[in-house]
């Protein structure tokens, strides 16, 4: 997950990558003007949802029960896991890209890169340079189930990271001194069997660890201590919360997740998290609710920390927002309501070359929770892992090209520096605007 007024990765990283992009004289983003009022953007759904109230104080009781609920009663998800069993992930993924390219192809665009080397000739092909950030997914497994999650996670599946593949992966940090930070991402990954492991190692190894964190992970039974565990560690703390408004939340995210996000919040505060002086840092992570850029970035942390504080007088660092990349979930929701093309349209009318000097697949690196390496988090759930050889960036590459590099071939993340980033029509959600990723 980043931010779009300034494009970055979800979190320090994020920032860091992100601080220097602007809006130019030299370009126009004709649709970059959301609304920094996210309250009131709005989005049908079949049936009311019903809110619980105020006062419905929340026990330590878990969300995941309700999850599957919903799932069980929620028509698009029922269809998702229908085509799943029928056709398989692989065939649906493929799917997914063609039609992409289709809705690319009948708005007259080229694919990605070559769109990239007509509008910048410099960077038409993207290459990783030092790689500072070292990204693990640890498990698809969540107390949620989102319906604009990219990587379909749910309390439903059950793939995580095994111990040898993360002490591989804390094998390669050590080995590779350019990277400074451990991104951990799911699912969950607090529900995860190697989360701790892997923070309390790369803690001892003197490297700073980001935990993207959904909030309401901090209400589950048995999570009591998470709180104080990643204070201890100072961990800091990447915090989806993709609007202020109790009825946003829920909508995107699932009944009671709002309170139980805020409760979150309250929870990190208490120890200090988002606190000026104390070194804990929470960031909030936005994306829109629907199909439409997220608005500046600026203005918008604003208006967060005014309707927080005063609703809840909860603090946090900064706001990063993202765009929703136009693939699984998200690509679904987007089909079924036949905006696809349109969206597509979006994206690429408001390229932004200036976000192509910040794109974090640069200098990032993802794995994947069974070891295999992707050049970010969005090529590792379209399964397109990362080139072994420098000669190809795009999505059409050879046999020998294709075998899935893992972190037990290589010795050190500094072997991956001027490989070439393998691009495909999604990467448009990633130079949208002030960029996302």
């Amino acid at each position: 997950m980043l931010p779009l007024s300034r494009i970055t990765c979800v979190t320090n990283f994020l920032g860091k990558y992100g601080a220097a992009i602007r809006s130019s004289s030299e370009f126009t983003l004709p649709d970059y003007t959301t609304s920094v009022n996210t309250a009131a953007h709005k989005l049908s759904r079949p049936t009311d949802d019903k809110l619980r109230k105020q006062s419905d104080v929340l026990k330590r009781t878990s969300l995941i029960p309700e999850t599957l609920l919903e799932m069980e009663k929620n028509e698009e998800f029922q269809l998702t896991l229908k085509n799943l069993k029928k056709f398989g992930q692989e065939k649906l993924t493929r799917e997914e890209m063609r039609a992409r390219h289709r809705a690319l192809d009948l708005l007259g665009f080229p694919d990605f890169k070559a769109f990239c080397a007509a509008k910048v000739p410099s960077e038409g092909v993207l290459t990783k340079s030092a790689v500072e950030t070292l990204q693990v997914n640890v498990g698809l497994y969540c107390n949620q189930a989102c319906a604009h999650c990219h990587v379909e996670s749910s309390p439903k599946r059950q793939e995580m990271m095994s111990r040898e593949v993360a002490d591989r992966c804390l094998s390669l940090l050590q080995s590779s001194p350019d990277t400074q930070t451990l991104d951990i991402t799911g699912g969950a990954p607090e529900l995860c069997q190697q989360f701790r492991h892997l923070v309390e190692s790369a803690v001892d190894m003197g490297r700073h660890v980001v935990d993207r964190c959904n909030l309401t992970v901090l209400t589950e039974p048995g999570q009591e201590g998470l709180g104080d565990f990643l204070k201890e560690h100072r961990v800091e703390v990447a915090a989806s919360l993709p609007c202020y408004s109790r009825r946003n939340v829920n909508l995107q995210r699932g009944k009671g997740v709002f309170q139980r996000s805020i409760e979150g919040l309250q929870i990190l505060n208490e120890l200090g998290y988002g606190k000026p002086g104390t070194g804990l840092i929470l960031n909030l992570v936005y994306n829109p609710l629907g199909a439409f850029l997220p608005p500046e970035q600026e203005a918008l942390e604003k208006k967060y920390r005014e309707e927080l504080r005063e609703d809840f007088n909860i603090s946090f660092n900064s706001l990063f927002t993202i765009t929703n990349m136009p693939i699984k979930r998200f690509c679904d929701f987007l089909v079924r309501r036949g905006e696809l093309t349109e969206y597509m349209d979006l994206l690429v009318r408001n390229f932004n070359p200036e976000t192509l000097e910040q794109v974090m697949c640069t200098k990032l690196v993802s794995v994947n929770y069974d070891g295999v390496l992707y050049d970010c988090d969005f090529n590792q759930q379209l399964d397109l892992p990362l080139l072994t050889t420098a000669s190809h960036s795009n999505t059409t590459i050879s046999d020998s090209d294709r075998k899935r590099r893992s972190v037990f071939d290589i010795g050190s993340l500094e072997e991956l520096c001027d490989t070439k980033v393998r691009t495909s029509s999604h990467c448009f959600g990633c130079t949208a605007g002030m960029g996302s990723s």
